[in-house]
């Protein structure tokens, strides 16, 4: 049985392919492959069931299920969302411990469909779309480093790429109130203030014939633009994409495990107009 979910996806993923799609101020010019967009009629408790919520279920979580963990404020609408679909917030809290990752408080969304290997979303030309904003009431502490959004491979060892906050471990942090791109060997290339109230748009291509990376960028309503041409990148290994928020600790060489975190956590990141488009041929919505 298809999740009604997954067939609005599928339905999306149609209609793309037929012709443009327009959704806000946007327009969605290319076939969407996965659709993370949020139906404007979903409840908190839909998230938990593969049914219902265009997300897994399951992953990535501590002990709190996603009615418990998602927000859903009135932040106005991305580029890319329009009237039937609305942002969602990630959340993360002091029980925010992902199996035995005892150093990360760490939330995230995985779109369904999404599977580790053999998935549409790791073959041909493919482009990642999301836009995030801030929230007043949960920031987020950046002398930490974050991953918002990022690529792993299937066996867990490499991200493709990351998209990152805060300051990260080993660099001064004098670009900690930035968003930073970096590449499967760690290397920044490109970065972008952190704007406290407007929606910022990104995309992200990635060529897994040609191995490149190519990141494109606006503000609210504005198209977006390319801010770094097609760039080599090693885009091998399969995988996920990871959308949320995993806060690295401080004070240790080991991450995963142990370090510090501050108690009394209440950070979350808002996203929307989350979807994965198919950019053979150079398609690429803007």
């Amino acid at each position: 049985m298809i999740s009604s979910a997954l067939l609005t996806g599928l339905l999306l993923a149609s209609s793309a392919s037929a012709h443009p799609t327009k959704r806000g101020t946007g327009e969605i010019k290319c076939p969407v492959v996965l659709s993370g967009f949020v139906p404007i009629d979903k409840t908190p408790t839909d998230f938990d069931s593969y049914a219902t919520s265009p997300f897994n279920p399951d992953y990535i979580r501590g002990s709190e299920k996603f009615s418990q963990i998602l927000q859903f404020p009135d932040a106005g609408s991305s580029r890319f969302d329009n009237a039937s679909t609305k942002s969602v917030e990630v959340t993360i809290n002091d029980k925010s411990i992902f199996q035995t990752q005892n150093g990360f408080r760490r939330a995230g969304l995985q779109i369904q469909g999404d599977t580790n290997e053999g998935g549409p979303g790791t073959t041909g030309v493919r482009t990642l779309h999301f836009s995030v904003k801030q929230d007043p009431e949960r920031t987020l502490n950046l002398t930490h480093e974050y991953l918002n959004v990022w690529h792993e491979t299937s066996d867990y060892s490499a991200n493709q790429f990351n998209f990152e906050a805060g300051t990260i471990i080993g660099k001064s942090g004098s670009d900690k109130d930035s968003f930073k791109v970096l590449n499967r060997q760690n290397t920044q290339v490109w970065s972008t203030p952190i704007d406290a109230t407007a929606w910022q748009n990104f995309a992200i291509t990635l060529d897994f014939v040609k191995n490149t990376l190519q990141v494109y960028y606006s503000k609210d309503d504005e198209p977006l633009k390319a801010v770094t041409s097609a760039l080599q990148n090693d885009n091998s290994g399969g995988g996920q994409y990871q959308i949320g928020i995993l806060k690295k600790p401080t004070g240790t060489s080991d991450v995963v495990n142990s370090g510090y975190q501050e108690t009394g956590i209440s950070e979350g990141q808002i996203y929307g107009g989350i979807f994965l488009e198919d950019s053979a041929n150079g398609c690429v919505s803007l």
